[in-house]
């Protein structure tokens, strides 16, 4: 048995924030069941590429889920949340502040039903504040929270990264352990919770090594000014055909390591300009493999940089069975959380639009007359 097995998640979210918390939710047992539009598509269903009709990334975000699609601002539609929500442990929302309590699904009016439910809501800025109604995405959130001022290149300036490190790092993580502490206060006094998680303010709360200086008076936090950030010569170095090799070796036994491999007894002595400066003319000196091959099996912090489709064949994760394949063929990342030192079996693959609404229904205690009602009336689209 999985350890969330039991825990009922009605998840009101798209994009990408809340369906990765509610992935980990289900990854880990929990029964997830996703309240659709039936007539506004989800953007990340539809990116490329795309799998029998869904993007790979949604398969990969609502796997092990069911759907149900209803119109939420059909005039039926509250009473038919209102008697689901009875079954379930905790709703997960990404509407800005205010949308759910226009269509009488807030927190109280929930509640009202469902005293002990435990309400997640995720948004850009949070419930309150001055900015609690501003658009936003993962690229804003960095802005504004600071961490984009100091990642990047001096000369170049801030550049976009290829995760979306707010959304998931500040956004899902966050719910997730929220949803979960809240679980276990549920079952020490029998009460529920409203979590108010913000990407925002997680964003940053993440600049837990170069923020706390700052904000007591040192020196703020600029693209590579700081040891951690490119200033030294922790850093990637560009190899001779053009790609790159990262170098973290911070301590004193993993420099000596490195450079005693590189046969370069005068980097001893040097200072971090002059030692990242001879660093970067030496990696350009031989190409990309020669340099994997030369530090495969030394431990000094040197890593290659791979694309995904490399990683995804390193021995660091296939001797894990991180990559795992489904019954049609299709490979998705395993959940990356052990427990026991088991691996976690992929679930089910993601539901259509709505696949699952007559289930999910008549588990809640809805007979078939109202159901063919609800069809008739529009309430699923």
């Amino acid at each position: 048995m999985k350890p969330l097995t039991g825990l009922k998640v009605l998840d009101f979210s798209t994009l990408l924030p809340g369906p990765y918390a509610t992935m980990m939710l289900s990854d880990l047992g929990a029964e997830v069941v996703r309240v659709e539009s039936p007539t506004r598509d989800d953007l990340v269903r539809s990116m490329a590429p795309q799998i029998d009709g869904q993007s790979a990334a949604f398969r990969y975000l609502n796997r092990g889920k069911r759907s149900i699609a209803l119109d939420l601002k059909h005039p039926d539609a509250k009473a038919v949340i209102h008697q689901l929500i009875a079954e379930y442990d905790i709703v997960v929302e990404q509407f800005r502040p205010g949308v759910m309590k226009r269509l009488g699904l807030d927190y109280e009016a929930l509640t009202a039903v469902k005293p002990d439910l435990i309400y997640c809501s995720v948004t850009g800025y949070g419930q309150t504040g001055e900015y609690a109604n501003r658009a936003g995405h993962d690229i804003n959130f960095l802005a504004l929270s600071g961490v984009a001022s100091h990642m990047g290149r001096a000369d170049a300036g801030p550049a976009p990264l290829g995760i979306q490190v707010a959304d998931v790092a500040a956004g899902s993580h966050p719910a997730v352990v929220s949803i979960l502490a809240a679980v276990i206060q549920r079952d020490r006094t029998g009460e529920g919770a409203e979590l108010d998680i913000s990407m925002a303010d997680n964003s940053f709360a993440l600049q837990a090594l170069l923020g706390p200086g700052a904000l007591n008076g040192h020196d703020v936090p600029e693209a590579e000014s700081h040891f951690l950030n490119g200033a030294g010569f922790y850093d990637f170095y560009q190899t001779r055909d053009g790609r790159y090799m990262a170098i973290g070796g911070l301590e004193p036994h993993f420099k000596a390591r490195l450079i005693n491999t590189l046969d370069a007894p005068e980097m001893h002595e040097m200072k971090d300009a002059a030692l990242k400066a001879a660093l970067t003319e030496i990696f350009l000196s031989k190409d990309f493999d020669h340099w994997s091959e030369l530090f495969r099996d030394i431990d000094a912090c040197v890593e290659p940089v791979l694309n995904v489709a490399e990683a995804a064949q390193h021995p660091a994760f296939t001797s894990r069975d991180l990559i795992q394949t489904t019954e049609n063929g299709e490979r998705q990342v395993a959940s990356a959380i052990r427990f026991n030192g088991q691996v976690t079996p992929l679930p089910e693959a993601a539901p259509l639009c709505g696949e699952n609404t007559e289930q999910v229904l008549k588990t809640a205690g809805f007979n078939e007359e109202q159901i063919k009602g609800y069809r008739t009336e529009g309430l699923f689209g």
